[in-house]
């Protein structure tokens, strides 16, 4: 038996939050394998069905992000699972968006979830980070997770929700590589920019030297008849 913890803070306010994208993963699951209905079990809500044959339990915890690993826990104790049974989906702003990892243990990176999820049930436990992108500076994070998808955003998210619950049975199965295989190849590539050739730049030395006024020919005057006769004007 497996549990599948995906992570975000209930309610309509924050239900498109990029914060909540742990959350649309496990929605996304549920659907594409006709999971149980949801229900409420650990402080949290709970859906169940099978990925590959094996038994997986779905879990939202409701305890608000900061504390999930209140949620993650009681479930954990209760079916006396070991923490290598447990998959956490969660956002990772040090991924660009649409970029996916999964890995077991390590830190919890800032995300505030994960950081209690440590505390509950060790680090032990695997990880699929995936990536919304950072805003650029530490001050704008907050604001960024916490603000919603842009329809920009759909282009990529959409499909990869799809491609994480069409692929879910290859991490039941704990084929991680495959899975994020699976997945790069879902997502729309991008287009490349066809970008008009740049001008032929002048040397260094024509650049710096100015250019020299056209010498002017005399109209009159003897110097003015020789180079006519040379040149073979009348």
């Amino acid at each position: 038996m497996l549990l599948f913890a995906g992570l975000g803070n209930p309610g309509p306010k924050y239900a498109n939050n990029r914060h909540n994208v742990g959350f649309m993963a496990a929605d996304a699951i549920a659907r594409r394998h006709d999971f149980s209905p949801w229900s409420r079990k650990f402080q949290g809500e709970i859906a169940e069905g099978k990925l590959g044959g094996e038994k997986v339990v779905l879990l939202k915890p409701q305890t608000y992000m900061n504390l999930s690993g209140q949620s993650v826990g009681e479930a954990l104790r209760f079916f006396k699972l070991a923490p290598s049974a447990v998959t956490v989906l969660y956002d990772e702003i040090d991924l660009a968006a649409g970029k996916v990892r999964v890995k077991t243990g390590g830190g919890a990176g800032g995300h505030n979830g994960i950081r209690s999820i440590d505390a509950h049930v060790g680090k032990e436990y695997r990880r699929v980070r995936i990536g919304v992108g950072h805003p650029g500076v530490k001050e704008l994070v907050h604001g960024h997770v916490l603000g919603d998808f842009s329809k920009a955003d759909r282009a990529w998210l959409e499909p990869l929700l799809e491609a994480i619950a069409e692929n879910a049975d290859l991490l039941a199965g704990g084929d991680d590589n495959a899975f994020m295989n699976k997945l790069s190849l879902a997502l729309p590539g991008d287009k490349t920019r066809q970008e008009k050739p740049a001008a032929k730049a002048q040397s260094h030395i024509r650049q710096a030297r100015p250019q020299q006024p056209t010498a002017k020919i005399p109209d009159t005057g003897p110097m003015a008849a020789m180079l006519k006769k040379l040149l073979g004007k009348d």
